[in-house]
């Protein structure tokens, strides 16, 4: 099946690299619910990782649709990019709100991979997508700040070196905002003694690395505050376009995929000597699945193009998310059904994948917040929460 390609060089580049990691491969990640270090690293060699970071700190200065064309691709071929994704745009905070001695301390290994800044903690038990009421707190000791909390949902802890940490360094009662006094910590998990810094996994119905953090008494130097001290929260906001963005494009590679093998199913699959997908009710779930791809793939391509123009998309880029995440699982939904039983099949992978697609109606936003975002922001509602 065609589709409308840009940056083709990049995306031929990536079938082959993806070539070497085929089902078998990851079928065996999910079954042992193992980090897929191999095809990060591959990734990492590549280049591809270090899309987004300038040219001065050893990146390729692509701009976000080469991003979203990679990361596409990654799932359009049937791999996972959630193992590595966050590095693209986890960086962005460093990037866009860190200072010079940061960036040149942090960015060139980022870029070539000896540094890998997976970890992004910001989610905790009791406050959830409350972000401000986190109770994570960084405490200044001289030289240093002394960190206490405890953070859930921070995938790639145990495969990450630093971690962007986002806690209050303002009591909330002592804010005039409860956005204030919210800080960005770069923590060096390598620096971290283990009695301070516990990592828990936690196993989902998905491989994806996730875990549960605990923070007692962490030292970090006052020189990994990102910024300055108690604004993190409008650094975090700075950022979320770019993830929106990104996931739509994992989002609308998923999709495709999906569309593809039920495609080339059922016109391959005959019974009642004729090919399923001759009969319309196999045909219109696929196509209708297609047609919503095709439609947010345009919404995405907006986001983009508003984003590198040098806009604000928080509209395009929260529907962009939202759209490809319901076209990914429609898809998802009309694939199972035109295998069958055969959609069941571990062998097959799209049982696989459609757990992973689930993610998205959930992570890294959930839909209804995504909705009550569009109801507040852009048509005027009162605030819903």
């Amino acid at each position: 099946m065609k589709y409308e390609l840009d940056h083709e060089e990049i995306r031929e580049g990536l079938r082959r690299l993806c070539k070497d990691f085929d089902g078998a491969y990851w079928r065996k990640k999910d079954q042992t619910q193992a980090y897929p270090i191999e095809f990060v690293q591959a990734l990492t060699e590549s280049g591809y990782l270090a899309a987004l970071i300038p040219e001065t700190y050893g990146g390729s200065e692509l701009p976000i649709s080469a991003a979203s064309a990679i990361l596409e691709t990654i799932h359009h071929e049937g791999c996972n990019a959630a193992a590595c994704h966050a590095q693209m745009y986890t960086m962005g905070t460093l990037l866009r709100h860190g200072s010079e001695e940061q960036k040149q301390r942090f960015l060139p290994g980022i870029a070539d991979g000896s540094l890998r800044l997976q970890a992004f903690g910001v989610t905790e038990p009791s406050s959830g997508t409350d972000t401000t009421a986190l109770r994570t707190t960084a405490r200044r000791d001289g030289d240093d700040y002394i960190v206490n909390g405890q953070k859930i949902w921070t995938s790639r802890a145990e495969h990450s070196d630093l971690m962007l940490l986002l806690c209050r360094t303002t009591p909330l009662d002592q804010v005039a905002k409860k956005t204030d006094g919210l800080s960005v910590l770069l923590v060096d998990m390598r620096d971290c003694d283990e009695n301070s810094l516990t990592i828990r996994p936690i196993k989902t119905m998905m491989n994806h690395s996730t875990t549960e953090v605990f923070l007692d008494d962490v030292r970090v130097p006052a020189e990994n505050l990102i910024g300055e001290e108690g604004k993190g929260f409008r650094y975090i906001l700075s950022g979320m376009n770019a993830e929106r963005i990104l996931i739509a494009a994992e989002c609308i590679g998923d999709a495709k995929w999906f569309t593809d093998t039920s495609s080339r199913y059922a016109s391959e699959r005959t019974v009642f000597g004729r090919p399923i997908g001759q009969n319309q009710g196999v045909q219109f779930p696929i196509a209708k699945a297609y047609a919503e791809m095709r439609a947010a793939e345009l919404v995405l391509r907006e986001a983009i193009r508003l984003y590198e123009s040098g806009g604000n998309p928080g509209e395009e880029a929260n529907m962009a998310k939202m759209l490809a995440a319901d076209a990914s699982w429609a898809a998802a939904e009309a694939c199972v059904q035109t295998h069958g039983g055969f959609g069941f099949a571990v062998e097959y992978d799209i049982e696989r994948k459609f757990r992973e697609a689930r993610l998205y109606q959930v992570a890294p936003i959930s839909t209804n917040m995504i909705l009550s975002y569009l109801a507040e922001h852009v048509l005027g509602m009162p605030r819903s929460y």
